[in-house]
C-alpha cells in the first residue's frame, strides 16, 4: 500500500506497530516519510490514494488508514515524542522561499541531511495554505502550529513576514546560500473575465483567508451565497458559509457529479451541511449579483441571483519578484527534474508537475531537497 501514497508512507507497518502497542515504532513509520504525517490525517484524500489499495476494499470496505494516523499522531503528539534527528551538519546553507507543505517537508529532509535551512515566508505565520486556506473544522491551527514547531525544532529557522523580492532580493540570496528551494504555492486566484471589478464576487482564496483570520464580519454573512466550482476549494467554501449560518448556499459546478475533483469525503461533507449542488453548468454571463448558466450537454440554462458570488475556479502561483525561468511545460516545471534553468535554483510544490494536494506537496518537498543534496555533493539516502 506504500506506492500508493504519494509519501510513501506504509499503512501497514504502522497499522502492524499499532496492533502490537508500539505506538512509537508506528508514529516512526509514519514520521519518516512525512513531517507533516498530523496534517495528512486530515486532509489527505485517502480514498483516492492509500485506501484505494486497501486488500479490504475487496471484501468490503478498506481500513480507516487516514483515522488511525491521526489516532497515532494525537498520541506522538501528547507524549512529546522527538522522532526526527538533524544530521551531522555538513556546512552547506539553502534558502527557501515559502512555508507551505512543501517547503516544509523540504527543509524537514534538508535538515536530516545535515543542511542549515532557512525559510522566507511572506505571512506573519507559516504553514502557507494550512494556514490561510483550509478551514478549521477540517484542519484546526493547533495541529498546524505543532507540525511548523517540530521543524523549527529540527534545526530549520523561519523568518515570517519577509517577501522575496521586495524585503530581501533574490540575487541576494543566491550569493548567501549554496542553493535556493522556490515553493511559494498557488496563492494567487484565477478568475474569469466577466466577474473582474464585480462588486458582489470575491475569490474563494480570499474568503478562506478571512474566515481564518477573524477578518469576516457577520455584517458580510448575506442569506444567500452562489459559489462557482467543484474542487475540494469550493466545497470548503460552500461548507464553511453554512457553518457560519447562511440560509442558502448553492454550488454550481462545471464538472458533473462524476467528474467532480472534489474528494468524496469533502463532497459529502458539503451534501449534509446542506448545501445545494448543481453539477454540469458553465457561467455565460453575469450583471452584477444575477448569474446565467448554460448546461455543457443539455439544452438547459439557469439563472441564479445571490447576494454574494465567490468563485473557485483554480490557482496559480505569483512569482513577482522571483526571476527564475519556470517555463519547462505550459506552465510548471517537468515532473520529478526540480531543478531551473538556473543550476543554484530549485523548485517543488505546486510549482512543479502533479497533484496539488498536500500529501503530494510532501512528495515533491522530498524529492526536491534529495535533488539538491545530489547538485551540492550529498548523499541521496533512497
Amino acid at each position: 500500500m506504500s506506492k500508493a501514497c504519494p509519501a510513501h508512507t506504509d499503512p501497514a507497518r504502522f497499522i502492524r506497530s499499532l496492533r502490537f502497542n508500539n505506538i512509537k515504532g508506528a508514529a516512526e513509520t509514519i514520521r519518516e516519510n512525512n513531517a507533516l504525517g498530523a496534517v495528512c490525517a486530515r486532509v489527505c484524500p485517502t480514498e483516492r490514494y492509500c485506501e484505494s489499495a486497501c486488500t479490504r476494499a475487496k471484501i468490503d470496505h478498506p481500513i480507516n488508514i487516514g483515522g488511525l494516523q491521526r489516532f497515532i499522531t494525537d498520541i506522538e503528539q501528547e507524549m512529546g515524542m522527538q522522532i526526527l534527528k538533524a544530521g551531522k551538519p555538513t556546512g552547506q546553507k539553502v534558502a527557501i522561499i515559502g512555508a507551505g507543505p512543501a517547503g516544509l517537508q523540504a527543509a524537514t529532509t534538508l535538515r536530516q541531511y545535515g543542511v542549515a535551512v532557512t525559510i522566507f515566508e511572506e505571512h506573519p505565520k507559516a504553514g502557507g495554505y494550512l494556514t490561510y486556506g483550509i478551514p478549521e473544522y477540517r484542519l484546526p491551527q493547533e495541529i498546524v502550529d505543532y507540525e511548523v514547531k517540530r521543524i523549527i525544532d529540527l534545526g530549520a529557522e523561519i523568518r515570517c513576514n519577509i517577501k522575496v523580492g521586495k524585503d530581501i532580493s533574490f540575487d541576494q540570496l543566491k550569493a548567501d546560500y549554496d542553493a535556493v528551494l522556490v515553493t511559494v504555492g498557488n496563492s494567487k486566484a484565477k478568475t474569469l473575465p466577466m466577474f473582474e471589478h464585480n462588486i458582489c464576487t470575491e475569490s474563494a482564496i480570499s474568503f478562506l483567508a478571512r474566515v481564518k483570520n477573524g477578518e469576516l464580519h457577520e455584517n458580510e454573512l448575506p442569506d444567500h451565497v452562489l459559489v462557482i466550482g467543484g474542487g475540494d476549494v469550493a466545497m470548503d467554501v460552500a461548507t464553511t458559509l453554512k457553518k457560519l449560518g447562511v440560509s442558502n448556499v448553492t454550488d454550481v459546478a462545471y464538472e458533473e457529479f462524476n467528474e467532480f475533483k472534489a474528494s468524496k469525503n469533502e463532497l459529502a461533507g458539503t451534501r449534509k451541511a446542506g448545501v445545494t449542488l448543481i453539477d454540469g453548468y458553465v457561467p455565460t454571463k453575469v450583471a452584477t449579483n444575477v448569474v446565467t448558466f448554460k448546461h455543457r450537454k443539455l439544452d438547459a440554462e439557469l439563472t441564479i441571483k445571490a447576494d454574494k458570488i465567490i468563485y473557485a475556479v483554480g490557482q496559480t502561483s505569483d512569482l513577482t519578484g522571483l526571476e527564475i525561468d519556470l517555463q519547462h511545460s505550459e506552465s510548471q516545471l517537468w515532473s520529478a527534474k526540480y531543478q531551473t534553468k538556473d543550476a543554484k535554483v530549485f523548485a517543488a510544490g505546486d510549482l512543479v508537475d502533479g497533484d496539488q494536494t498536500v500529501v503530494f506537496a510532501v512528495q515533491k518537498g522530498k524529492e526536491a531537497a534529495k535533488v539538491i543534496m545530489n547538485t551540492l555533493g550529498g548523499v541521496n539516502h533512497d
